[in-house]
């Protein structure tokens, strides 16, 4: 039998740098890469100089200065390194009050803004991306068309007139409730805070999507014909069965595969291990954990074995005791968590696919609650800080068990599990409930050979 495929990583784990770093006069050695590059203004030979760094609590960016010897004209020019995610986002929020006008919005360079009330449309890559609030959004547009009207009144007095009279419409509509905001960010960066998070928020609604082929040659995605045919290929190999007595199950089960990959936290290069293994009375699933050897940061991530179930699961567990909390617990990347008593639901992307305990799934949502930069840091105004920070405590009075709770898993894939503490017939604690799936949640799986009439 073949061994399993292993990572060779550097024996120095100190000698391994981040991607992006903070910006230290310390460090002795930034990284900073230089470039020969053709200078716009003589054409002659330039050097711009890169620097890969992160902003504190936002994002990775790209640091570039261009300056020619020739002509001696210099250019400086940030632009975002942030990974691009899978699927786009488009939000649609309803500003329905003066204090939706501080919510804070975080704009990529591909977020293309539109505000229907007043003919408002801002195409992606017209405007670096930022950090902002509603207001903002107004405020920098204003701004935008203000410039050089002293010049048009000269030119085109009457062009001039029809952007002042835009601009005070903007002025007074900004203050006229209620009125919608639509974000689209094909690459899914785009974010728009929620005041009542953890809760849902009414106002606001995300939806993903997949992007088009010209949306990801938009974002420098290319795909040849060739790659097209060898993904297609790839696929069609994945597929094949094992070859019988090959790879046999159980020798499946002892093995721990090891991959490369770069770390979520600090993109420095790391392993994940993967292994396959049995869930007694549910199914077999694959478990794949990653340690960073540079920043400590650990995560863990779970995927079924089985695909997706004919029907979705709802899983309704009372915890009132110290063994409620020990039950073991597999919530897929499809799984949605709601506990009532303190209003707190968590979508199935924010803690993604995870085998753990009752306890560890309440720890797992403190954690990222409290590793939030933009709720919980510079940008968090006190009354908002403190309201998250006391809504995180209620965590702690849950696994104390001063206060009962209820968890609720909703998983339309049918993946999530919670283990049950009487062998035979039914938990009193524990409710699960079978479900059809909606057309809506068939599509969100990507199961679209499902026909309209059947709903």
């Amino acid at each position: 039998m073949e061994s399993p495929p292993t990572a060779t990583t550097s024996n120095n784990v100190e000698d391994q740098q981040p991607i992006f770093r903070e910006i230290n006069p310390d460090d002795p050695n930034p990284e900073t890469t230089e470039i020969e590059s053709a200078c716009m203004q003589c054409f002659k030979t330039g050097s711009t100089t890169l620097l890969l760094t992160k902003i504190p609590f936002y994002k990775e960016v790209v640091l570039m200065s261009f300056r020619c010897p020739h002509c001696h004209f210099e250019n400086n020019e940030v632009q975002s390194a942030m990974e691009i995610q899978k699927q786009g986002v488009r939000y649609v929020l309803t500003v329905s009050g003066v204090e939706d006008l501080n919510r804070k919005i975080v704009r990529s360079d591909y977020t293309s803004t539109q505000i229907p009330g007043v003919d408002l449309e801002i195409p992606a890559k017209t405007q670096k991306g930022e950090i902002t609030t509603v207001e903002g959004i107004f405020d920098r547009t204003i701004r935008g068309l203000s410039q050089d009207q002293a010049k048009r009144y000269l030119e085109n007095p009457d062009i001039a007139k029809s952007i002042d009279d835009y601009i005070e419409r903007l002025k007074s509509f900004k203050d006229t409730f209620p009125y919608k905001i639509i974000l689209e960010d094909i690459s899914g960066n785009a974010f728009v805070e929620n005041p009542l998070a953890p809760a849902n928020d009414p106002n606001c609604k995300a939806t993903h999507f997949d992007r088009t082929t010209e949306q990801d040659e938009s974002l420098g995605m290319y795909e040849s014909a060739a790659q097209k045919q060898e993904k297609k290929s790839q696929n069609s190999n994945l597929l094949k069965p094992i070859a019988e007595g090959s790879w046999p199950i159980e020798e499946l089960h002892g093995e721990v595969f090891q991959f490369n990959t770069i770390c979520h936290s600090c993109k420095s290069p790391c392993e994940t291990n993967m292994k396959l293994t049995n869930i007694p009375h549910f199914k077999e699933v694959v478990i794949m954990a990653t340690v960073c050897d540079h920043c400590g940061n650990k995560t863990n991530e779970v995927k079924s074995g089985g695909g997706i179930e004919d029907q979705g699961i709802r899983i309704v567990l009372k915890i009132d005791n110290v063994e409620d909390l020990s039950r073991d617990v597999l919530k897929s990347e499809t799984c949605q968590l709601e506990i009532p008593e303190i209003e707190c639901q968590v979508g199935a992307s924010a803690l993604g696919g995870r085998f753990t305990t009752v306890e560890g799934i309440f720890a797992a949502m403190k954690s990222q609650l409290e590793g939030n930069g933009i709720l919980f840091h510079d940008s968090a105004d006190p009354e908002t800080k403190h309201r998250l920070e006391t809504f995180v405590e209620k965590f702690d009075d849950i696994v104390s068990l001063r206060i009962p709770a209820t968890l609720i898993l909703d998983d339309p894939a049918g993946n999530s599990y919670v283990q049950s503490l009487v062998d035979e017939g039914t938990d009193p604690k524990m409710t699960v409930t079978r479900y059809e799936r909606t057309f809506d949640q068939n599509e969100d799986l990507g199961l679209n050979d499902i026909k309209t009439e059947n709903y």
